[in-house]
């Protein structure tokens, strides 16, 4: 269900975070991703935007530790991410197992957001591309 506040100009309620169609930033951060198999795979730490085209390129997926120690990091392509209404978070077609050797930086590490680096990605997951 929306959060919805009052415009005061247009007297009427809108929808601040997520709509049929629209979900804010806010509410992708935190979003659990599930796997094929429909197991829970982690969930999104962030979203990558292009300054330009203001058009989202990567999720930032989160998964392993324990109590949020040790930690990893995955950027996947956001066209590899599909909405389940039902489940209220994202498809991926991947598995935890398959995320083995891809991308990924721990809690601590910086990343560089190179083209290289980001070329890195794009061919590590291109297998993986539909779902």
């Amino acid at each position: 269900m929306a959060t919805t506040y009052t415009d005061m100009n247009r007297d009427r309620d809108v929808a601040r975070d997520e709509t049929s169609t629209l979900i804010a930033s806010d509410k992708v951060e935190g979003a659990s991703v599930y796997g094929p198999d429909g197991d829970k795979i982690g969930s999104i730490v962030n979203v990558m935007i292009e300054k330009i085209s203001g058009r989202v390129s990567y999720a930032v997926l989160s998964f392993g530790g324990f109590w949020g120690m040790g930690t990893d990091h995955y950027p996947l392509p956001w066209s590899m991410l599909k909405y389940d209404v039902d489940k209220g978070g994202y498809l991926v077609n991947i598995t935890r197992e398959q995320l083995e050797g891809a991308p990924r930086y721990a809690d601590k590490d910086s990343w560089e957001w190179t083209p290289g680096m980001r070329g890195e990605i794009d061919e590590h997951y291109r297998p993986y591309a539909v779902i």
